[in-house]
């Protein structure tokens, strides 16, 4: 039987494709996990809560923030974590960078990271986005693999990682398979090692290449924390309230998680996160508001999701001089009236 979503503390749910079934937390039955052999189950200390913080601390807030370049709106809304953007591959290479031009051991990087986690806050390493090339894209083996992605997160001290598939990466099977296979020999080696996976979604839910990527995880024994669903960049169709659209989109990805995963109702959500663009998104049409940041807070702490994010701390402040006319979401501002860290509270709660 192969387990697909940790369950939050307290709670030992053992899922598969197929079947499900759960136990107390005293139970010390272990699972065999496909094609590995025998594995110990996860300890309920890494629950899908967003950090290293249980379920009953609630929804958490875990933006999105620059790996080299620190931003004064960084610690606004105290984060339980830190999702560090992004390790990809050097050029054609198997060598992880971040952003594609740092050294992994940057030792500016590293102080960039002592001073993110100073106040207790963890750090989760992501991999992939939107740009560059994905190391499951340029790596010879699953072997190979695993060990750019061990070298990425030695390299931040974290324990925690998120591979941002979307685009090319998202369609191409061989590299969804090289990705599940690695990640599954690497928490063999690391059993404290909690992994999420981000996907766009729409308001009907992940498309068919997100069910398949998840699939593939769970087949190759991978133990996934939770599931990050991005509730943006809908297309032109959608120009109403993003709030809404966010709200749409939880709820057809938690029915798909319960559904093809034997999910309790609140198994589904506590394996959800969403993460918003803030402000202006990449579609003309779209703009997520401050409004829509306390609707998303407010829906996901009624549904106990596992935590929110946002893209990102460096956009959470108002556009001055010539960055005010821009709907490039790639930008150092949000494009709407806020003052500086307003999203962060938001989201916080």
């Amino acid at each position: 039987m192969r387990t697909f979503l940790r369950p939050a503390a307290g709670l030992f749910c053992v899922i598969a494709l197929a079947t499900a079934g759960c136990s107390s937390a005293t139970d010390d039955s272990s699972d065999s996990n496909s094609g590995s052999g025998s594995t110990s189950r996860p300890q309920s200390s890494a629950s899908p809560s967003g950090g290293s913080s249980g379920a009953s601390s609630g929804t958490a807030y875990a933006p999105y923030v620059s790996a080299t370049t620190a931003s004064d709106n960084d610690s606004a809304g105290s984060p339980s974590t830190y999702n560090l953007a992004f390790v990809i591959a050097d050029g054609s290479s198997c060598t992880p960078t971040w952003n594609g031009t740092t050294a992994i051991g940057d030792s500016a990087v590293k102080s960039r990271i002592s001073a993110l986690t100073e106040s207790g806050s963890t750090v989760r390493v992501s991999f992939g986005g939107a740009s560059g090339k994905e190391l499951a894209s340029t790596c010879d083996s699953a072997s190979e693999l695993a060990a750019a992605y061990g070298k990425a997160l030695d390299a931040a001290g974290a324990t925690e990682a998120d591979f941002d598939v979307e685009g090319e990466q998202l369609t191409d099977s061989d590299s969804v398979a090289l990705r599940s296979e690695a990640i599954a020999l690497l928490q063999k080696e690391r059993d404290d090692l909690t992994v999420t996976f981000t996907l766009p979604v729409m308001p009907s839910g992940l498309d068919d290449d997100g069910v398949a990527l998840l699939e593939s995880a769970n087949d190759k024994g991978v133990q996934v924390s939770t599931v990050n669903v991005m509730t943006m960049n809908y297309g032109s169709a959608y120009d109403e309230d993003m709030g809404d659209y966010a709200e749409a989109s939880a709820q057809a990805a938690h029915d798909q998680l319960e559904k093809t995963f034997g999910l309790s109702d609140e198994g589904a959500w506590r394996g959800l996160a969403l993460t918003s663009m803030l402000g202006v998104n990449d579609v003309d049409n779209e703009t997520f508001s401050l409004s829509d940041a306390e609707q998303v807070r407010s829906f996901a702490e009624e549904k106990g999701v596992a935590w929110v994010s946002m893209w990102s701390t460096f956009r959470d402040q108002a556009c001055e001089g010539d960055d005010a006319s821009s709907d490039d979401a790639a930008t150092n501002c949000s494009g709407v009236e806020q003052g500086a860290g307003d999203f962060a509270a938001a989201f916080s709660g």
